[in-house]
């Protein structure tokens, strides 16, 4: 008798639910360990997919071409001179190209008549960003007056602290980059909701305006952020971007994964002068933030290993009770022929079943559980929806993760079942089948 014999399996089927109320609990055990893998999971895969979008929206492309221009050796201003005709070498190198957005980049104080704030300033072309449009929410307002020059953009948590409102009038104050202090009326003409943690300290205005404030001209821009249609070819683009713009003869800064404004320091104490380009991806410009992803993992599996290791021990203890339980009846199966090959087969078989039988009960129940909570749209408190990068609960198991989920803890419980099984193949027949109790 093999693991394929029909036979096998229908004898695997009745002693599983000959001993029903057993069965029952294991089962349901292994669910509750299915279903809380699946919502993890999603949790997980939520919040990847929020960090992304809210970093990919509001202030990196997929790859992105920056830099910093130095007119002295210990002065520097994150910006880009010719970014038109970086913009054609991409357009001409990048074959997976959906588009590229060019972006000014600041950093000033928010004055409104009851408070202020310092903020990150996007210079936003809105007529040519077709990701901003799809991802940000709005509350109040629209986008299209931020083809204005005094147009601006405020996030929700942003307009309460100003206590500002569409159409009221707000300044912003800012050193140029030449040294001098210039300032700039604009006026709300948008508030979007909240973007989790990205979203704390970005605002959006004109492009022009932007210039206005930092009088840059019109080949001087912050950064040209590059979306692609593949984001898992990232890597490839960015290194064919820095071998193309260096055949081009532009200068181009070593390798740092870090966000461009970390890197002022740095910068300003090299002795050169004059442009040099800094290509990063969105992972770079939102390393602070990927410790998050990398506690929530850590945190998930170890949840998981616990509680796999607890279900493991308790189905390896019934099997054996099971086993001794079931003595006689093994020692007359061995008594009318069947091998110790296929007295191992039958109860890895059980073991497998119930694997099977309460992952697929568990992956039911974790992908409802995850359905009801994002339409329940539960709102996070404040804490988590900096860690979380959104405001409410996004739960997103994906098909390759409940796969995984039914093939491990399956795989698990079935090689867990090989101990006792092993010790119920070496029984002998005249010994198992005089035995009481």
């Amino acid at each position: 008798m093999t693991i394929f014999d029909p036979m096998l399996w229908l004898i695997a089927v009745r002693s599983l639910f000959q001993h029903r109320i057993r069965t029952s609990l294991l089962g349901a055990a292994i669910a509750v360990v299915t279903a809380l893998l699946v919502s993890l999971a999603g949790i997980y895969v939520g919040m990847k997919t929020t960090l992304l979008v809210s970093a990919t929206t509001l202030m990196s492309g997929h790859v992105n071409v920056a830099g910093f221009y130095k007119s002295t050796a210990s002065s520097s201003a994150p910006v880009v001179t010719q970014y038109q005709k970086l913009r054609d070498i991409v357009q001409r190198d990048v074959k997976d190209l959906d588009y590229v957005v060019q972006r000014g980049r600041g950093w000033a104080k928010l004055i409104s008549d009851t408070g202020s704030m310092q903020v990150g300033i996007g210079g936003i072309d809105i007529v040519n960003e077709p990701g901003f449009v799809k991802v940000v929410q709005l509350k109040e307002g629209s986008l299209e007056g931020l083809k204005q020059p005094d147009g601006l953009l405020l996030f929700e948590e942003q307009a309460k602290k100003l206590d500002v409102k569409v159409g009221d009038k707000l300044t912003f104050s800012a050193p140029t980059f030449k040294g001098t202090n210039n300032t700039i009326d604009v006026t709300v003409v948008a508030i979007a909701a909240n973007i989790g943690m990205l979203s704390s300290w970005n605002t959006y205005m004109s492009d022009t305006g932007l210039r206005q404030l930092y009088q840059l001209n019109d080949e001087t821009t912050g950064a040209l952020q590059i979306y692609i249609k593949d984001i898992s070819k990232v890597r490839a683009v960015q290194e064919s971007l820095r071998k193309a713009f260096a055949a081009e003869g532009f200068e181009i800064m070593d390798n740092d994964p870090r966000p461009f404004f970390t890197k002022f320091d740095g910068v300003n104490r090299e002795s050169w002068t004059g442009q040099k380009l800094d290509i990063t991806n969105w992972e770079d410009e939102t390393s602070f933030v990927q410790w998050f992803v990398t506690i929530l993992t850590v945190a998930a599996t170890t949840v998981i290993f616990v509680l796999t290791v607890i279900i493991g021990v308790g189905i390896m203890n019934v099997m054996w009770i099971s086993i001794r339980e079931r003595t006689r009846e093994i020692g007359t199966l061995r008594a009318v022929g069947m091998q110790r090959r296929s007295v191992l087969a039958m109860f890895v078989t059980e073991g497998f079943l119930l694997g099977i039988m309460g992952t697929t009960a568990g992956v039911v129940i974790g992908g409802l559980a995850s359905f009801l909570l994002n339409n329940a749209a539960i709102k996070l408190p404040k804490g988590a929806q900096l860690v979380l990068m959104s405001e409410k609960l996004i739960v997103a198991p994906t098909a390759g993760w409940i796969v995984f989920a039914i093939i491990f803890i399956t795989s698990v419980i079935t090689l867990i079942s090989l101990i006792p099984s092993f010790l119920a193949a070496r029984l002998k027949p005249i010994s198992a089948m005089s035995h009481v109790g």
